[in-house]
Protein backbone atom coordinates (compact mmCIF):
# COMPACT_ATOMS: atom_id res chain seq x y z
CA UNK A 1 0.00 0.00 0.00
CA UNK A 2 1.59 3.76 -1.05
CA UNK A 3 1.65 6.01 1.41
CA UNK A 4 0.35 9.41 0.47
CA UNK A 5 3.44 11.42 -0.16
CA UNK A 6 1.78 14.26 1.98
CA UNK A 7 2.00 12.45 4.94
CA UNK A 8 5.46 10.97 4.18
CA UNK A 9 6.83 14.18 3.90
CA UNK A 10 5.14 15.70 7.06
CA UNK A 11 6.73 12.65 9.19
CA UNK A 12 9.65 13.07 7.31
CA UNK A 13 9.74 17.24 8.36
CA UNK A 14 8.93 16.82 12.26
CA UNK A 15 11.70 13.68 12.69
CA UNK A 16 14.06 15.98 10.49
CA UNK A 17 15.18 19.60 11.12
CA UNK A 18 17.94 21.16 9.62
CA UNK A 19 20.19 21.25 12.93
CA UNK A 20 19.99 16.81 13.57
CA UNK A 21 19.35 16.11 9.54
CA UNK A 22 22.27 13.59 9.79
CA UNK A 23 21.33 11.43 12.84
CA UNK A 24 17.59 11.60 12.10
CA UNK A 25 16.75 12.72 15.32
CA UNK A 26 13.69 15.17 15.92
CA UNK A 27 14.28 18.31 15.51
CA UNK A 28 14.65 20.34 18.47
CA UNK A 29 12.01 22.64 17.80
CA UNK A 30 9.38 20.20 17.85
CA UNK A 31 10.85 18.06 20.53
CA UNK A 32 10.15 21.26 22.57
CA UNK A 33 6.44 21.84 21.44
CA UNK A 34 5.95 18.17 22.32
CA UNK A 35 7.73 18.36 25.89
CA UNK A 36 5.37 21.39 25.98
CA UNK A 37 2.21 19.88 24.90
CA UNK A 38 3.19 16.23 27.05
CA UNK A 39 3.54 18.28 30.53
CA UNK A 40 0.58 20.23 29.94
CA UNK A 41 -1.56 17.03 29.38
CA UNK A 42 0.53 15.40 32.18
CA UNK A 43 -0.30 18.13 34.44
CA UNK A 44 -3.96 18.51 33.35
CA UNK A 45 -4.87 15.05 34.25
CA UNK A 46 -2.99 14.50 37.75
CA UNK A 47 -4.52 17.26 39.47
CA UNK A 48 -8.08 16.53 37.67
CA UNK A 49 -7.24 12.53 39.00
CA UNK A 50 -5.95 14.52 42.76
CA UNK A 51 -9.26 16.17 42.92
CA UNK A 52 -11.20 13.28 42.14
CA UNK A 53 -9.37 11.34 44.62
CA UNK A 54 -9.94 14.07 47.65
CA UNK A 55 -13.80 14.73 46.11
CA UNK A 56 -14.03 10.23 46.80
CA UNK A 57 -12.17 10.57 50.25
CA UNK A 58 -14.28 12.65 51.31
CA UNK A 59 -17.92 11.44 50.07
CA UNK A 60 -16.22 7.96 51.69
CA UNK A 61 -16.26 9.37 54.78
CA UNK A 62 -19.90 11.14 54.79
CA UNK A 63 -21.04 8.11 53.36
CA UNK A 64 -20.20 6.32 56.69
CA UNK A 65 -22.25 8.63 58.27
CA UNK A 66 -25.22 9.40 55.56
CA UNK A 67 -27.17 7.12 54.32
CA UNK A 68 -28.04 6.57 50.32
CA UNK A 69 -31.07 7.45 50.44
CA UNK A 70 -33.93 8.80 53.41
CA UNK A 71 -37.26 8.29 53.32
CA UNK A 72 -39.08 10.57 56.05
CA UNK A 73 -42.75 12.35 57.38
CA UNK A 74 -43.44 15.95 56.45
CA UNK A 75 -42.30 17.87 59.53
CA UNK A 76 -40.51 15.64 61.11
CA UNK A 77 -43.25 14.02 62.82
CA UNK A 78 -43.47 9.94 62.87
CA UNK A 79 -43.79 7.94 60.03
CA UNK A 80 -47.52 6.18 59.84
CA UNK A 81 -46.63 2.79 58.45
CA UNK A 82 -43.11 1.76 59.40
CA UNK A 83 -43.26 -1.57 58.05
CA UNK A 84 -45.13 -1.34 55.12
CA UNK A 85 -42.68 1.38 53.72
CA UNK A 86 -39.71 -0.97 54.52
CA UNK A 87 -41.43 -3.80 52.54
CA UNK A 88 -42.04 -1.52 49.44
CA UNK A 89 -38.15 -0.59 49.51
CA UNK A 90 -36.65 -3.35 50.01
CA UNK A 91 -38.63 -4.68 46.81
CA UNK A 92 -36.42 -2.28 44.19
CA UNK A 93 -33.82 -4.51 43.34
CA UNK A 94 -30.86 -1.32 43.97
CA UNK A 95 -31.87 -1.62 47.69
CA UNK A 96 -29.78 -3.90 49.75
CA UNK A 97 -30.22 -2.43 53.10
CA UNK A 98 -33.15 -0.43 55.08
CA UNK A 99 -33.46 0.79 58.63
CA UNK A 100 -35.58 3.44 60.53
CA UNK A 101 -34.40 6.06 62.58
CA UNK A 102 -35.32 8.96 64.25
CA UNK A 103 -34.08 12.20 63.48
CA UNK A 104 -34.37 15.59 65.91
CA UNK A 105 -32.51 18.66 66.71
CA UNK A 106 -31.90 19.39 70.68
CA UNK A 107 -28.77 20.90 73.06
CA UNK A 108 -26.42 18.74 74.51
CA UNK A 109 -25.01 19.79 77.88
CA UNK A 110 -21.88 19.08 80.03
CA UNK A 111 -21.68 21.55 83.15
CA UNK A 112 -21.66 24.75 82.04
CA UNK A 113 -20.99 23.96 78.15
CA UNK A 114 -23.53 23.53 75.97
CA UNK A 115 -23.69 22.88 72.37
CA UNK A 116 -26.21 22.38 69.78
CA UNK A 117 -26.80 18.38 68.31
CA UNK A 118 -28.46 16.49 65.59
CA UNK A 119 -29.24 13.47 67.41
CA UNK A 120 -30.35 10.28 65.60
CA UNK A 121 -32.10 7.37 67.00
CA UNK A 122 -31.56 4.07 65.49
CA UNK A 123 -31.91 0.50 65.42
CA UNK A 124 -28.29 -0.98 66.55
CA UNK A 125 -29.13 -4.47 64.77
CA UNK A 126 -30.13 -3.30 61.53
CA UNK A 127 -27.59 0.24 61.54
CA UNK A 128 -24.93 -2.50 59.95
CA UNK A 129 -27.48 -2.39 56.74
CA UNK A 130 -27.11 1.23 56.37
CA UNK A 131 -23.55 1.90 57.44
CA UNK A 132 -19.81 1.45 57.98
CA UNK A 133 -20.08 3.02 61.82
CA UNK A 134 -20.24 -0.59 63.22
CA UNK A 135 -16.70 -1.12 62.11
CA UNK A 136 -14.35 -2.06 65.45
CA UNK A 137 -14.87 -0.26 68.25
CA UNK A 138 -17.44 1.78 67.35
CA UNK A 139 -19.59 -1.16 66.53
CA UNK A 140 -18.85 -2.12 70.02
CA UNK A 141 -20.20 1.12 71.11
CA UNK A 142 -23.31 1.16 69.44
CA UNK A 143 -23.98 -2.51 70.66
CA UNK A 144 -24.08 -1.07 73.96
CA UNK A 145 -27.34 1.38 73.03
CA UNK A 146 -30.17 -0.64 74.49
CA UNK A 147 -33.81 0.73 74.96
CA UNK A 148 -34.66 2.08 78.70
CA UNK A 149 -30.85 2.73 79.31
CA UNK A 150 -30.75 5.72 77.79
CA UNK A 151 -26.84 5.44 76.44
CA UNK A 152 -25.71 7.81 73.67
CA UNK A 153 -22.54 7.02 71.28
CA UNK A 154 -21.15 10.78 71.06
CA UNK A 155 -19.18 12.31 67.67
CA UNK A 156 -15.29 12.63 68.43
CA UNK A 157 -15.31 16.26 68.09
CA UNK A 158 -18.55 16.91 70.36
CA UNK A 159 -17.06 14.63 72.51
CA UNK A 160 -13.76 16.81 72.59
CA UNK A 161 -15.75 20.03 72.66
CA UNK A 162 -17.76 19.15 75.69
CA UNK A 163 -14.29 17.36 77.48
CA UNK A 164 -16.36 14.29 78.25
CA UNK A 165 -15.38 10.35 77.68
CA UNK A 166 -16.61 6.93 78.07
CA UNK A 167 -18.81 6.70 80.91
CA UNK A 168 -19.03 9.98 81.46
CA UNK A 169 -22.59 11.92 82.06
CA UNK A 170 -24.18 14.74 79.55
CA UNK A 171 -27.58 16.32 79.52
CA UNK A 172 -29.98 16.19 76.30
CA UNK A 173 -32.40 18.90 76.27
CA UNK A 174 -34.91 18.54 73.73
CA UNK A 175 -37.05 21.68 72.49
CA UNK A 176 -40.36 19.75 72.65
CA UNK A 177 -40.64 20.92 76.34
CA UNK A 178 -44.38 19.76 78.74
CA UNK A 179 -46.73 22.14 79.43
CA UNK A 180 -46.90 23.33 82.93
CA UNK A 181 -48.57 26.38 84.84
CA UNK A 182 -45.54 27.94 84.35
CA UNK A 183 -45.11 27.20 80.84
CA UNK A 184 -43.31 25.37 78.94
CA UNK A 185 -40.67 23.62 79.97
CA UNK A 186 -37.65 21.97 78.02
CA UNK A 187 -37.87 18.22 78.46
CA UNK A 188 -34.23 17.42 80.19
CA UNK A 189 -32.14 13.76 80.09
CA UNK A 190 -29.47 12.52 81.19
CA UNK A 191 -27.60 10.09 79.02
CA UNK A 192 -24.82 8.16 79.62
CA UNK A 193 -21.87 8.23 77.48
CA UNK A 194 -21.61 4.54 75.78
CA UNK A 195 -18.68 5.63 73.54
CA UNK A 196 -17.25 8.13 70.70
CA UNK A 197 -16.87 7.08 66.70
CA UNK A 198 -14.71 9.54 64.35
CA UNK A 199 -16.25 9.54 60.89
CA UNK A 200 -13.45 11.40 59.16
CA UNK A 201 -15.91 14.17 58.56
CA UNK A 202 -16.23 16.97 60.70
CA UNK A 203 -19.43 18.52 60.46
CA UNK A 204 -20.96 15.07 61.43
CA UNK A 205 -18.12 14.32 63.75
CA UNK A 206 -18.98 17.64 65.67
CA UNK A 207 -22.84 17.63 65.69
CA UNK A 208 -23.83 13.82 65.64
CA UNK A 209 -25.33 12.08 68.94
CA UNK A 210 -26.45 8.57 68.46
CA UNK A 211 -29.00 6.68 70.48
CA UNK A 212 -31.71 3.78 70.70
CA UNK A 213 -34.36 4.86 68.48
CA UNK A 214 -36.85 3.43 71.18
CA UNK A 215 -35.51 5.94 73.59
CA UNK A 216 -35.54 8.94 70.83
CA UNK A 217 -39.42 8.42 71.10
CA UNK A 218 -39.74 8.60 74.50
CA UNK A 219 -37.65 11.41 74.29
CA UNK A 220 -39.03 13.45 71.69
CA UNK A 221 -42.41 12.23 72.04
CA UNK A 222 -43.22 10.31 68.96
CA UNK A 223 -45.28 7.32 68.44
CA UNK A 224 -42.28 5.55 66.04
CA UNK A 225 -39.52 6.07 63.81
CA UNK A 226 -39.54 9.39 61.81
CA UNK A 227 -38.04 8.08 58.72
CA UNK A 228 -36.04 5.39 56.92
CA UNK A 229 -32.43 4.89 55.69
CA UNK A 230 -31.69 3.10 52.75
CA UNK A 231 -28.51 1.75 50.93
CA UNK A 232 -28.06 1.05 47.40
CA UNK A 233 -25.61 -1.35 45.94
CA UNK A 234 -24.53 1.76 43.42
CA UNK A 235 -24.26 5.11 45.15
CA UNK A 236 -24.25 6.82 41.97
CA UNK A 237 -28.06 5.64 41.31
CA UNK A 238 -29.04 7.33 43.84
CA UNK A 239 -31.33 9.86 41.97
CA UNK A 240 -32.67 7.69 40.07
CA UNK A 241 -33.67 5.14 42.26
CA UNK A 242 -35.47 8.24 44.91
CA UNK A 243 -37.31 9.30 41.72
CA UNK A 244 -38.22 5.42 41.19
CA UNK A 245 -39.30 5.39 44.93
CA UNK A 246 -41.00 8.85 44.77
CA UNK A 247 -43.71 7.08 42.37
CA UNK A 248 -43.73 3.54 43.95
CA UNK A 249 -44.19 4.30 48.42
CA UNK A 250 -47.85 4.64 49.62
CA UNK A 251 -48.65 7.43 51.91
CA UNK A 252 -47.81 11.23 52.07
CA UNK A 253 -43.53 10.59 52.43
CA UNK A 254 -40.67 12.69 51.48
CA UNK A 255 -37.32 11.25 49.49
CA UNK A 256 -33.92 12.47 49.90
CA UNK A 257 -30.77 11.25 48.33
CA UNK A 258 -26.74 11.61 49.90
CA UNK A 259 -26.12 14.30 46.52
CA UNK A 260 -29.48 16.53 47.93
CA UNK A 261 -28.16 16.62 52.06
CA UNK A 262 -24.71 18.27 50.53
CA UNK A 263 -25.85 20.09 47.84
CA UNK A 264 -23.68 23.01 49.05
CA UNK A 265 -20.39 20.83 49.06
CA UNK A 266 -20.82 18.96 45.98
CA UNK A 267 -21.57 22.05 43.65
CA UNK A 268 -18.49 24.29 45.46
CA UNK A 269 -16.18 20.84 44.17
CA UNK A 270 -17.22 21.01 40.79
CA UNK A 271 -17.42 24.55 40.25
CA UNK A 272 -13.42 24.37 41.65
CA UNK A 273 -13.07 21.15 39.33
CA UNK A 274 -14.36 23.32 36.67
CA UNK A 275 -12.61 26.24 37.17
CA UNK A 276 -8.77 23.96 37.42
CA UNK A 277 -10.11 22.44 33.92
CA UNK A 278 -9.79 25.55 32.35
CA UNK A 279 -6.90 26.99 33.67
CA UNK A 280 -4.66 24.16 33.08
CA UNK A 281 -6.38 23.76 29.57
CA UNK A 282 -4.71 27.32 28.68
CA UNK A 283 -1.47 25.68 29.77
CA UNK A 284 -2.43 22.81 27.18
CA UNK A 285 -3.24 25.89 24.64
CA UNK A 286 -0.31 27.57 25.26
CA UNK A 287 1.94 24.66 24.03
CA UNK A 288 -0.27 23.47 21.24
CA UNK A 289 0.14 26.89 20.02
CA UNK A 290 3.77 27.04 19.66
CA UNK A 291 2.73 24.85 17.14
CA UNK A 292 2.64 28.28 15.05
CA UNK A 293 5.86 29.70 15.56
CA UNK A 294 7.41 25.98 14.96
CA UNK A 295 5.64 25.58 11.74
CA UNK A 296 6.72 29.01 10.47
CA UNK A 297 9.81 28.36 11.04
CA UNK A 298 9.48 25.38 9.28
CA UNK A 299 7.72 26.97 5.96
CA UNK A 300 10.54 29.50 5.92
CA UNK A 301 13.25 26.56 6.03
CA UNK A 302 11.34 24.98 3.36
CA UNK A 303 10.57 27.30 0.92
CA UNK A 304 12.35 25.76 -1.80
CA UNK A 305 11.39 22.38 -0.99
CA UNK A 306 7.70 23.69 -1.44
CA UNK A 307 8.83 25.74 -4.76
CA UNK A 308 10.26 22.23 -6.22
CA UNK A 309 7.35 20.24 -5.43
CA UNK A 310 4.68 23.04 -6.87
CA UNK A 311 6.77 22.54 -10.35
CA UNK A 312 6.46 19.01 -10.32
CA UNK A 313 2.46 19.68 -9.96
CA UNK A 314 1.59 19.54 -6.42
CA UNK A 315 -1.55 21.56 -5.66
CA UNK A 316 -1.81 24.56 -2.53
CA UNK A 317 -3.89 22.10 -0.96
CA UNK A 318 -1.12 19.26 -0.81
CA UNK A 319 1.26 21.26 -0.12
CA UNK A 320 -1.11 22.44 3.17
CA UNK A 321 -1.95 19.16 3.97
CA UNK A 322 2.02 18.42 4.40
CA UNK A 323 2.38 21.30 6.67
CA UNK A 324 -0.71 20.35 8.68
CA UNK A 325 0.29 16.63 8.88
CA UNK A 326 3.45 17.75 10.59
CA UNK A 327 2.11 19.37 13.13
CA UNK A 328 -0.84 16.76 13.92
CA UNK A 329 2.14 14.71 14.59
CA UNK A 330 3.76 16.82 17.07
CA UNK A 331 0.23 16.98 18.61
CA UNK A 332 -0.29 13.50 18.45
CA UNK A 333 2.92 12.53 19.77
CA UNK A 334 2.76 15.12 22.41
CA UNK A 335 -0.90 13.94 23.74
CA UNK A 336 0.44 10.44 23.82
CA UNK A 337 3.30 11.40 25.73
CA UNK A 338 1.42 13.19 28.12
CA UNK A 339 -1.43 10.95 28.84
CA UNK A 340 1.30 8.16 29.45
CA UNK A 341 2.90 10.50 31.84
CA UNK A 342 0.02 11.54 33.66
CA UNK A 343 -1.43 8.36 33.79
CA UNK A 344 1.36 6.59 35.00
CA UNK A 345 1.93 9.78 38.01
CA UNK A 346 -1.69 9.31 38.63
CA UNK A 347 -2.13 5.42 39.53
CA UNK A 348 1.21 5.45 41.33
CA UNK A 349 0.99 9.03 42.99
CA UNK A 350 0.24 6.88 46.68
CA UNK A 351 4.41 5.36 45.67
CA UNK A 352 5.73 8.40 44.46
CA UNK A 353 4.34 11.36 46.82
CA UNK A 354 5.84 8.91 50.08
CA UNK A 355 9.11 8.77 48.27
CA UNK A 356 9.33 12.47 47.75
CA UNK A 357 8.24 13.41 51.25
CA UNK A 358 11.07 11.03 52.53
CA UNK A 359 13.83 12.71 50.24
CA UNK A 360 12.49 16.27 51.08
CA UNK A 361 12.12 15.25 55.14
CA UNK A 362 8.66 16.97 54.58
CA UNK A 363 4.84 16.32 55.22
CA UNK A 364 2.47 17.91 52.43
CA UNK A 365 -0.61 16.65 54.52
CA UNK A 366 0.33 16.46 58.03
CA UNK A 367 -1.57 14.73 59.78
CA UNK A 368 -2.47 16.88 62.65
CA UNK A 369 -3.82 19.27 60.32
CA UNK A 370 -5.69 17.45 57.44
CA UNK A 371 -8.08 14.36 58.16
CA UNK A 372 -6.24 13.54 55.08
CA UNK A 373 -2.52 11.96 55.49
CA UNK A 374 -1.85 10.71 51.87
CA UNK A 375 -2.80 11.73 48.57
CA UNK A 376 -5.19 10.41 46.96
CA UNK A 377 -5.92 9.66 43.47
CA UNK A 378 -8.84 9.01 41.17
CA UNK A 379 -8.52 8.85 37.30
CA UNK A 380 -11.61 9.12 35.85
CA UNK A 381 -12.12 8.52 32.18
CA UNK A 382 -14.33 10.90 31.86
CA UNK A 383 -11.65 13.70 32.96
CA UNK A 384 -8.83 11.87 30.54
CA UNK A 385 -10.87 11.65 27.23
CA UNK A 386 -12.04 15.46 26.87
CA UNK A 387 -7.95 16.33 28.26
CA UNK A 388 -6.76 13.96 24.88
CA UNK A 389 -9.15 15.52 22.26
CA UNK A 390 -8.76 19.12 23.45
CA UNK A 391 -4.94 19.00 23.48
CA UNK A 392 -5.64 17.23 19.46
CA UNK A 393 -8.18 19.40 18.33
CA UNK A 394 -6.06 22.21 19.80
CA UNK A 395 -2.51 21.24 17.88
CA UNK A 396 -4.85 20.49 14.83
CA UNK A 397 -6.20 24.63 15.01
CA UNK A 398 -2.83 25.71 15.65
CA UNK A 399 -1.37 24.05 11.99
CA UNK A 400 -4.08 25.94 9.95
CA UNK A 401 -2.62 28.98 9.55
CA UNK A 402 0.71 28.24 8.76
CA UNK A 403 -0.14 25.68 6.47
CA UNK A 404 -1.98 27.93 4.52
CA UNK A 405 1.06 30.30 4.37
CA UNK A 406 2.94 27.41 3.25
CA UNK A 407 0.11 26.98 0.52
CA UNK A 408 0.86 30.54 -0.39
CA UNK A 409 4.22 30.63 -1.11
CA UNK A 410 5.04 31.57 -4.67
CA UNK A 411 7.70 29.25 -6.94
CA UNK A 412 9.58 31.57 -8.62
CA UNK A 413 10.42 33.74 -5.77
CA UNK A 414 11.16 31.10 -3.54
CA UNK A 415 13.43 29.72 -6.09
CA UNK A 416 14.92 33.01 -7.14
CA UNK A 417 17.62 33.18 -4.57
CA UNK A 418 18.64 29.63 -4.58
Amino acid sequence: MQIPYELALGWRYTRAGRATRRNGFISFISGVSMLGIALGVAALIIVLSVMNGFQKEVRDRMLSVVSHIEIFAPGGAAMPDVQRTLTEARQHPQVVGAAPFVSAQALLARGEDMKGALVRGIDPAREPEVTDLVAGSQGEALAQLVPGEFRVVLGGELARMLGVRRGDVVTLIAPTGQVTPAGVVPRIKQMLVAGTFDSGHYEYDSTLVLLHHEDAQRIFRLEGPTGIRLKLRNLHEARSVALDLAGSLSGDLRIRDWTQQNRTWFAAVQLEKRMMFIILTLIVAVAAFNLVSTLVMTVQDKRADIAILRTLGASPRSIMGIFVVQGAMVGVIGTLAGLLLGLSIAFNIDVIVPAIEQMLSASFLPKDIYLISRMPSDPQPADIVPVGVISLVLAFVATLYPSWRASRVNPAEALRYE
